[in-house]
């Protein structure tokens, strides 16, 4: 049996539907059973439990031959990150609990970072599982193409992507989701021991030009990449709803200044960004 949180996001999802296609059976977590229906529908043990609460987790993850733990995204974390503190809190005394025979963990592209950002969220529950006695994969992907899906109403409707990213023309890693949710699925299939850092980015760079141009030949519109002025970010996230865009504003300096960045050499996924903008267009 492998169990896989988070299945009902992009992520999760595709792991979990890799798995199924192998022929391996599946345990979906989630928070709702509702949401999980769909999932049943598909033959997939459904268990209950929210990523805080320990002792539910350690009734999902019990019997488990493999685990992938997709931490609840935060995007306006409180001071200090809370939230990341409590999910990892409650999975690794669920993980020692249940004692699955290995655990694949999405981490991000970065986190080995010092300087802080909103990503470092991810760094804070590295270090909190580095010493876990069980065969971890820590996965490690680069910037999500599906971010994109923020940018198709103005690309589609303006001709127009707005980009935080800076020069309009410097390329950085990404990825599709599907790729990082097919190979964390193929890496909980696989057999290792102790701890390792899978990195995970797309098959080319992608600069907000090429972003733009990609756009432009799905949409069969002309689309010019703009760059969002950094002196507007704090006002713009706050207008958006968030309480403290600081880590926001911290990470995507980190990824223009450079020091977000792969650690080592990072495996290549196969889904290119045409694929990934069709999709979400």
């Amino acid at each position: 049996m492998f169990v896989v949180t988070g299945i009902t996001g992009r992520v999760g999802g595709a792991a979990a539907r890799r798995l199924l296609e192998a022929g391996l059976p599946v345990r979906g977590v989630v928070r709702d059973a509702a949401k999980g229906a769909a999932w049943a529908e598909r033959s997939c043990e459904i268990a209950l439990a929210a990523m805080d609460d320990a002792e539910a987790l350690t009734k999902a993850f019990a019997g488990a031959e493999g685990v992938f733990i997709v931490p609840p995204p935060v995007f306006d974390p409180q001071p200090g990150f809370p939230e990341a503190r409590a999910t990892v809190a409650a999975v690794r005394q669920a993980l020692e609990a249940a004692q699955p025979a290995k655990v694949v963990w999405l981490s991000t592209v970065g986190a080995q970072a010092g300087q802080p950002n909103l990503l470092s969220q991810h760094t804070l529950m590295e270090a909190a599982i580095a010493d876990l006695t069980l065969p971890l994969t820590i996965l490690r992907p680069a910037w999500f193409m599906d971010n994109a899906m923020w940018d198709v109403p103005a690309a589609r409707d303006e001709g127009v992507l707005r980009s935080f990213l800076a020069p309009l023309d410097r390329g950085i890693p990404m990825v599709a989701s599907k790729d990082v949710g097919e190979t964390a699925a193929d890496l909980l299939r696989e057999i290792w021991t102790g701890k390792r850092i899978v990195e995970l980015e797309g098959p080319a760079m992608v600069s907000p030009n090429d972003l733009a141009a990609a756009f432009a030949q799905v949409l069969a519109r002309s689309v010019e990449a703009q760059i969002v002025p950094r002196e507007t970010w704090g006002g713009l996230f706050r207008d958006q709803g968030m309480a403290d865009p600081l880590p926001r504003i911290q990470m995507l300096d980190g990824f223009n200044e450079g020091w977000l960045t792969f650690e080592g050499q990072p495996r290549a996924g196969a889904t290119d960004l045409d694929a990934v903008l069709r999709a979400l267009v």
